[in-house]
């Protein structure tokens, strides 16, 4: 089906890719290619994506979430009917290019025909793939599904990895069609406002921050937990700087979230988290670190964003210095993995070094910004790899020939190598532990690429 040019953009700034099908068609299975990883839960038995259902992807420099609508089947439904109608209407809603997945080894059911029919009322692009395309006698079936109305599938085996690669190729092409930009092109452009993003696990804290930032009562605030569906979006001025204060939903650990609307919301903080420059992850001081913030934390990380760790609730300190520091020192041990995080004890119930959130966020935000010249990155790559040479490996003795500052907001960094396989992660690690040493970059993650001098079958000659 070809792509559909909407004259509105829609309102968030990544692409939601949805994989819409039956139960038992692959979708996980296909879900996994995809993201080239095993993540969705696999099984013969219909119905077993109960595991995490959605992940960033690149496709071709376009970040997008890919989610698997097996895992947002929730209660017991009457007939495999209903739950297909489910999965459609919320892809309907909520993607913007959704993967329609039929079986060719099964056929077509009753169940496919009514899918169809609400696909094609949504007006959303639909790619329309067979799976199962390595059974015998494809090519009569594949034909049969011309008769939903979505013209020729593509055909694949997920289970086999035949014709991912030119699905990929398919998804890049519609995305771009549709008006959707690459990482870099999004990275360029410069908005007047800071994005501050507020996540957490459930009632941590987060919309009473946003309310003691705006000094009213804005947001709603409750103590059950999960009162927050949406990511609302507020804007605030503080000397003279704009910001974009977006409260989301609580996010739990990855395969910990509930099935049905929690997971919905989830996906809302994940596409808040994108289109944000400083993520804030609210901690709890009378709960403690638990296991949820470091998995949380790792959205934010993998998607380079800024960081900042906020410790909320320290008006329950008895003495505040010593309890201070105790919880500095766990939570550094917890999160050895973020030295480079700065950390901030408020309480929103005082409204307590609120203001200070904002001061810290514009401190990282200009940081996502810096650019290191050419030259003093030469100088800086001599010293760093005089000092510690980077160590032989089975594969051959690594070797980096340049570095050079290749994007901003997140800065980025790429490293022309010999064979890029070589180097470990501990010297990856080093050299970014280095470059923050020698250039700060505090709060904000840092790509670090690196990429092969000489094409990939002249690197035995060299």
């Amino acid at each position: 089906m070809k792509a559909k040019k909407s004259p509105l953009m829609p309102e968030h700034s990544i692409p939601i890719i949805a994989i819409v099908g039956r139960p038992n068609v692959g979708k996980s299975s296909l879900f996994n290619r995809l993201i080239r990883k095993r993540l969705a839960v696999t099984h013969e038995q219909a119905g077993t994506t109960r595991d995490r259902i959605y992940f960033q992807i690149d496709m071709d420099g376009i970040p997008a979430i890919l989610v698997d609508t097996g895992g947002l089947e929730y209660g017991k439904k009457e007939n495999i009917e209903a739950d297909i109608q489910s999965q459609a209407r919320i892809a309907m809603n909520e993607a913007d290019l959704i993967l329609f997945v039929v079986d060719v080894a099964e056929g077509l059911t009753a169940n496919d025909y009514e899918a169809a029919n609400l696909l094609r009322k949504s007006g959303k692009n639909i790619v329309f793939i067979a799976n199962k395309c390595d059974h015998p006698g494809m090519e009569e079936n594949v034909h049969e599904m011309t008769s939903l109305g979505f013209g020729e599938p593509l055909k694949v085996s997920a289970i086999h990895k035949i014709g991912i690669e030119e699905l990929r190729e398919t998804l890049a092409e519609t995305l771009k069609k549709t008006g959707w930009k690459k990482q870099q092109e999004r990275a360029e452009r410069k908005e007047n406002a800071v994005h501050i993003c507020f996540i957490g696990i459930p009632n941590a804290g987060k919309s009473s921050l946003v309310n003691a930032i705006l000094g009213k009562e804005k947001l709603i605030v409750s103590e059950v937990a999960g009162t927050t569906r949406d990511a609302t979006d507020t804007e605030v001025t503080y000397n003279e700087q704009k910001y974009n204060l977006i409260d989301t939903a609580g996010l739990r650990r990855r395969g910990k979230i509930a099935p049905g609307l929690e997971k919905l919301s989830a996906l809302r903080s994940l596409e808040a988290i994108e289109r944000t420059d400083v993520v804030c992850l609210i901690l709890d001081y009378q709960r403690g670190i638990r296991k949820q913030d470091l998995h949380i934390s790792s959205y934010a990380q993998d998607a380079k964003k800024g960081l900042l760790l906020i410790v909320n609730k320290s008006d329950l300190m008895k003495d505040a210095e010593a309890e201070r520091n105790r919880f500095v020192r766990v939570l550094r041990h917890r999160f050895d993995f973020l030295p480079w995080v700065p950390v901030l004890f408020v309480s929103a119930l005082k409204n307590k070094n609120t203001g200070k959130i904002l001061e810290l966020a514009h401190q990282i935000y200009r940081e996502r910004f810096k650019q290191i010249n050419h030259d003093e990155l030469e100088g800086f790559l001599k010293e760093v790899t005089h000092r510690h040479i980077p160590p032989k490996t089975t594969i051959t003795t690594p070797k980096i020939y340049a570095m050079e500052q290749t994007g901003i907001n997140p800065p980025a960094f790429t490293f022309l190598v010999n064979d890029e396989r070589a180097f470990h992660f501990s010297y990856r690690r080093y050299l970014e532990n280095e470059i923050r040493k020698k250039y700060d970059f505090t709060g904000t993650g840092i790509r670090m690429i690196y990429k092969n001098k000489f094409p990939k079958k002249e690197l035995k000659k060299k």
